[in-house]
């Protein structure tokens, strides 16, 4: 009750002083012509829209001839909304994100378009000594990201189960049989040693392990 009594005084005591401020010539209006007054009003109006929306649009036409995307083409704005749904998938459905994840993000990186002129050079090429994506591409010619792959996956692995039930070492030990099974199917289709280790490790069921070693030990001469 005290709290409304109190803004009922305040809200009477601002309608008093303005009622007063009133009377005593503060509001007071300096004749002027309307029209005249309207009319330029209108025109300084219509001048600041034609001058904000003016440059407004050049300060984005700046913006794209400063970037890569004045050189985008259709092919890498399709592969970058791929590339964005790959990670949608991963986020929001948490389908694979160990995989949809680093693949969107490659995508995106690799169809971003690069700002390209005679005269200034930025250095953000992959084969640009000193930039970033020469630094990225760096780990894929040398095979450094299957190792981390391999220990990221090992971090994230549960030997609780296994711990709990050493009966199911069977089971992994089984599904190796696989890798020798191939490695001797594919002597005897006529590859050579290292494209059959090759082959073989596909029997794994492991994806980053196969490519990591197929890098490695193939020359080539599958695909040729």
């Amino acid at each position: 009750m005290r709290r409304f009594l109190t803004v009922i005084g305040i809200i009477a005591f601002l309608t008093l002083l303005s009622t007063t401020l009133a009377n005593s010539g503060y509001n007071e209006k300096i004749p002027y012509h309307e029209n005249d007054t309207t009319t330029v009003i209108d025109n300084q109006n219509q001048t600041a829209e034609y001058s904000t929306s003016d440059e407004a649009l050049k300060g984005v036409r700046k913006f794209i001839n400063y970037s890569g995307f004045r050189n985008a083409t259709t092919g890498n704005i399709v592969m970058i909304l791929v590339g964005l749904f790959f990670i949608f998938l991963a986020i929001k459905y948490d389908y694979e994100p160990l995989l949809l994840i680093p693949i969107g993000t490659g995508i995106i990186i690799g169809n971003i378009p690069f700002f390209q002129s005679n005269d200034i050079n930025l250095q953000i090429g992959i084969y640009q000594q000193g930039s970033v994506l020469n630094y990225l591409y760096f780990g894929v010619i040398k095979g450094i990201y299957p190792p981390l792959i391999f220990l990221g996956i090992g971090a994230m692995t549960d030997f609780s189960s296994l711990i709990s039930n050493p009966r199911l070492m069977l089971l992994g030990a089984a599904a190796q049989l696989g890798i020798f099974v191939t490695f001797l199917g594919a002597l005897f289709l006529g590859f050579n040693l290292p494209e059959a280790a090759s082959i073989g490790i596909i029997g794994g069921a492991d994806g980053p392990t196969a490519i990591f070693l197929s890098s490695k030990l193939t020359n080539g001469s599958i695909f040729n």
